[in-house]
């Protein structure tokens, strides 16, 4: 798991590598400056563009300046260097790489005021400006100058982050900084880049390795992880010879309604290709023939107008909701799985009773799973402003209820109830399908059936999911719901063998 800093934890970073490489600071500079263009580069391979660099007079403007210099030695030879002057103060390898750049053929222009901004017609901006730290939004001539860029309706660029874009704490709807097209960050990409408001800052962002000392980072005290990979590997089980169907354990899908049984039908799906041994749907009796008919494999168990779940310990994994409805029968069958202290995965319908009970919430079983998406999650515990706040309560209600929370999004959050937040990196647009959110929970469950703990589960649910998304988006402009958990089986046995 990567850990994810705060601005001010990266700059203890910087100053850790300085100190203990040993390295100077302009030169740790010189170093984001090559690692930037080299991603830029990548990016932007005709030499013959325009480029206009607006570098502020702190240590992201000396990024700025280097970068200038680099690219006319890399044969970029229309760079333009715009100095923004609207503060005396400067840093010392602002003021050094000035000098440098002063000294070679670049040509440069100070801005004193937005106004001077006239007639500038670049084929790409470099947004150096303002670095991270801010939290606060732009007044004055810096509002002024970040429209202005905006109405050039130029690709931007931006270094470590957007001018006018807070790293971390909320984000709000009316950003009104530099809106870039890219954002090429140092080490770590910001905590704010895997929240929604982060797409009126940025469009997509890459991260460039400028070798800060990588063990100091791992050890910081931080909230927030970035599941990569190799933690997927690391908590995936192989399969053993003689094993069998026990071994993988017995799973319950309680879903579908009259005219809602494709829920039931895919997150029984994926609960059956993620490699529960047994998977059982709790269905009404109208969906017999569509589940027998979709699904041999999988066994039903009729759900009439109430019922008990007869012997629930004789499941490693039930699952509620997906669905379901919310008529009085289907609350009082949660709430007699809740009274039986049984951990539970609870999504779609079943949170919406939830959100109606929230007598109930206090009394979920220790290491049951939420899967809510936005408005399930603020029917559940409150309308919030921005997705930084809403985050927040997650982490609280998992902690105080000792359970998982699983926000989805682009980037899913997993709040455990150590306070911990895991983000989940994989996923992508073409999954904007109905039914996504029944094959993660029938994914979830058939890890869990598979006696996977709960944070283990959820963690490894939500990348093999979005990765099973990812792959089939390589060739597919959208990827259904029922494809994907078809093909969940393929990747947990790509993910198992690399």
């Amino acid at each position: 798991m990567l850990t994810l800093l705060t601005s001010a934890q990266m700059r203890h970073a910087d100053q850790f590598t300085i100190v203990n490489k040993p390295i100077a600071s302009i030169d740790l500079m010189e170093k984001a400056a090559r690692a930037f263009v080299q991603c830029f580069i990548r990016d932007e391979f005709d030499a013959g563009k325009s480029i206009a660099i607006f570098c502020g007079k702190g240590n992201n403007g000396g990024d700025g300046l280097a970068i200038a210099h680099l690219l006319l030695v890399n044969g970029y030879e229309n760079v333009k260097v715009y100095i923004v002057n609207f503060s005396a103060k400067q840093t010392a390898d602002f003021a050094i790489n000035l000098q440098r750049l002063d000294e070679s053929r670049c040509k440069k222009a100070i801005i004193n005021q937005p106004a001077d901004l006239k007639h500038i017609k670049p084929d790409l901006i470099i947004d150096a400006i303002l670095g991270s730290g801010l939290n606060k939004p732009l007044t004055g001539d810096y509002a002024e100058l970040a429209r202005a860029i905006n109405k050039l309706n130029k690709k931007v660029y931006a270094v470590d982050v957007p001018t006018g874009f807070f790293a971390e704490g909320s984000l709000t709807s009316n950003y009104n900084g530099v809106k870039a097209y890219k954002t090429i960050c140092f080490q770590r990409p910001k905590i704010n880049f895997f929240f929604p408001e982060s797409a009126l800052a940025t469009e997509k962002y890459e991260v460039a390795n400028i070798e800060l000392d990588e063990d100091f980072i791992q050890k910081q005290d931080t909230d927030f992880y970035l599941t990569e990979e190799k933690d997927i590997q690391k908590i995936l089980k192989k399969r053993k010879l003689f094993s069998h169907k026990g071994t993988y354990g017995h799973a319950l899908i309680i879903a579908g309604n009259t005219n809602t049984m494709g829920a039931a039908l895919l997150a029984s799906m994926a609960c059956l290709h993620t490699g529960a041994g047994l998977t059982t749907a709790c269905i009404p009796e109208s969906g017999l023939t569509a589940l027998n008919t979709a699904l041999p494999e999988v066994m039903a168990l009729l759900r009439v107008e109430y019922m008990r779940i007869e012997h629930p310990a004789k499941y490693q994994c039930i699952a509620i909701g997906p669905g379901l409805g919310i008529d009085a029968e289907n609350e009082r069958l949660l709430e007699s799985l809740i009274t039986a202290n049984r951990e539970l995965v609870i999504d779609a319908d079943a949170l919406n009773i939830l959100a109606e009970r929230p007598d109930l919430i206090k009394k979920l079983p220790k290491h049951s799973i939420l899967t809510p998406h936005l408005k399930e999650f603020d029917r559940l515990f409150g309308e919030h402003d921005t997705w930084w706040e809403r985050v927040q309560t997650a982490k609280a209600q998992a902690r105080q209820l000792q359970i998982v929370i699983v926000l989805k999004n682009q980037y899913t959050f997993v709040c455990l109830p150590d306070g911990k937040v895991y983000i989940n990196p994989t996923g992508n647009p073409a999954m904007a399908q109905g039914g996504m959110g029944d094959v993660l929970t029938g994914t979830i469950s058939g890890l869990v059936a598979q006696n996977y703990p709960a944070a283990d589960a959820v963690i490894a649910g939500c990348y093999i999911h979005g990765q099973t998304g990812d792959e089939l988006a390589k060739e597919q402009y959208v990827v259904t719901a029922s494809q994907l958990a078809l093909n969940i089986a393929k990747e947990i046995k790509v993910l198992t063998t690399r």
